[in-house]
Formats: C-alpha cells, structure tokens, sequence
C-alpha cells in the first residue's frame, strides 16, 4: 500500500507498519489528562452527556507491540503507522471481527503528535481498509474518562453502539470507567 498523504497536513502519512513499529512504541506517550467522566447515553450527542468531575488523574493504557506480531501480514488484520515529517507519531491495529464488523484494536497517538490530524488520518486509512474487504462497517471501544477520543469519534461519523458499566470491574471493583461501544456504518448511517 502507498503512503496515504494528508493534504491539510502535508508532512502526514499514513503507512502499513514495519521495523519501525516496536521502537516507536516503547518511545513514545500515549497518556492523556483526565478532568471528567461523561455519563454515556446512546443517542445524545457527547456535548450532551452529563459530566462527573473527577480529581484530575493522567490515565496510560500499557501498550506492548509484540501483542500485535501476529496482525502482521494476515489477510483479515493490518497495522499502520502514521508518520509526521517521517516520524512515527501514530497507529492503527485493525482486524476483521467475528461479527463481520472491522475492529480498531488499538490507536494511539503520541501525546506531541496530537491536534495534527493524525487519529482522523489513521481512522480514514481504517474506513479505506474496511470498504476495500467489503465490510459493512467499522466498530470500537474507548472509555468514559477519554472524553477527547469520544469526540473524535463523534466527529468521524461514529455512534454509540453500547455501554457497558461492568467491563472493568473484573480489573477494580470500585473503579469508574466505563467501556462505549463505538460503530460507524457504511451502509446506513442512521442506527
């Protein structure tokens, strides 16, 4: 595959991942502030969504490049890397769900790399992949504390699919995050 450039951010391209993945990984910084909770509701906009301040924490998902060796080179999965002035500042892991969904596994944006249009450069190459394989759509999860990628996604023509209050409980019992359920549909974007 050609390196997909951004015309509103010419120094970007996006690229199937190489030897460059595992040390872009292990060096950069995937953290991101957290100020609030949005109480989820399927249908209301994210603007909507009621908010519970949180004393303000920095949340850091760990994130292991091996776990994905086995997405390289197989038919129904791919990793890309975006690249900022050839810099790797972004990825993508995407694989075809049981469900005939495409599945984002994972993406990441180096904390630096942010607000450069790198996510939706990496969530457009997702939607080429994912119609390319005949796919009728293309599903996520993120969190109620990652209100950034929540909006984001809203942007990107995604819809809250789902809520699930319990998904993390089995890690913290007491603990406030709440996975959501994100799909964009080709098809019929009307859910």
């Amino acid at each position: 595959m050609q390196p997909v450039i951004n015309p509103k951010h010419p120094g970007l391209a996006v690229r199937v991942a190489g030897e460059e993945f595992a040390p872009y990984v292990w060096g950069s910084d995937f953290s991101f502030h957290v100020h609030a909770h949005g109480l989820a509701q399927v249908g209301l906009p994210v603007e909507q969504w009621p908010l519970e301040n949180v004393s303000p924490y920095r949340k850091c998902y760990g994130i292991d490049p091996q776990e994905f060796d086995s997405f390289r080179g197989a038919a129904d999965s791919a990793i890309f890397v975006a690249h900022l002035d050839d810099c790797p500042v972004g990825h993508l892991v995407i694989s075809t769900n049981w469900n005939g969904f495409a599945h984002i596994d994972e993406l990441a944006v180096h904390a630096p790399a942010r607000r450069h249009g790198v996510a939706k450069a990496l969530l457009d190459v997702a939607q080429f992949w994912s119609q390319k394989k005949n796919l009728p759509g293309i599903m996520l999860e993120t969190q109620n504390n990652n209100l950034g990628a929540c909006r984001l996604y809203e942007r990107c023509g995604y819809v809250v699919g789902g809520i699930d209050h319990l998904r993390y409980r089995g890690i913290d019992p007491h603990t406030a995050e709440v996975a959501i359920f994100w799909y964009r549909l080709f098809d019929d974007a009307t859910l």
